[in-house]
């Protein structure tokens, strides 16, 4: 039996990272794996080609983004891409797997686009603006302009909410929580 696809995306503090990791640890049922990306940048410390990233140099990079197999890429930096391949999603639901995407949301809607039906994408929202900034405060990873910058990015990123099947506003993490393993188990059973 063939997996599914399951796409989530959310500006930076909205708490995907933290449901997504929820779902695969506490929720073996689902079947969920991760989609193996691949990136320009050469590994970092025991990284492994095929386990974390396919690492590819930017010419191999570029090469396949002409044949079109890239589902969705992004050049982050100038020879610094990251994307993911087609044939490495195809192998993953051919072995049953249901396919996780943790991606920025355009990523999540080229994804989404190619797979229609077969895919379900949930964006996560934070409850405000206001809130978002409270969180990557809290954190204590970023600096102020760090922060000012991806506020920026995250009004942009929430312009793209309507394109996804499912809103999950996460204002309680509890309830996110819940509502994600419903959303999924919904998804997983049609």
């Amino acid at each position: 039996m063939n997996g599914k696809l399951i796409i989530v995306s959310a500006p930076s503090g909205s708490g995907k990272s933290t449901i997504v990791q929820y779902l695969m640890q506490e929720h073996p049922e689902f079947r969920l794996k991760f989609s193996i990306s691949a990136t320009s940048r050469p590994p970092r410390g025991t990284e492994q080609d095929g386990v974390e990233y396919f690492f590819l140099t930017p010419r191999e990079f570029r090469k396949k983004i002409e044949q079109g197999e890239f589902l969705e890429y992004d050049e982050v930096y100038q020879d610094r891409f990251y994307g993911t391949l087609k044939s490495q999603v195809e192998h993953q639901l051919e072995e049953g797997q249901n396919v996780v995407f943790d991606v920025d949301v355009k990523g999540g809607c080229h994804i989404k686009q190619f797979y229609g039906d077969r895919a379900l994408s949930i964006f996560i929202q934070p409850p405000s603006v206001d809130e978002l900034r409270r969180r990557l405060e809290h954190r204590a990873t970023d600096d102020a302009e760090q922060i000012e910058r991806r506020l920026a990015k995250a009004e942009e990123e929430m312009t793209y909410a309507a394109r996804f099947d499912k809103i999950l506003v996460n204002d309680n993490l509890e309830r996110a929580k819940a509502e994600a393993v419903s959303l999924l188990q919904e998804f997983l059973e049609q």
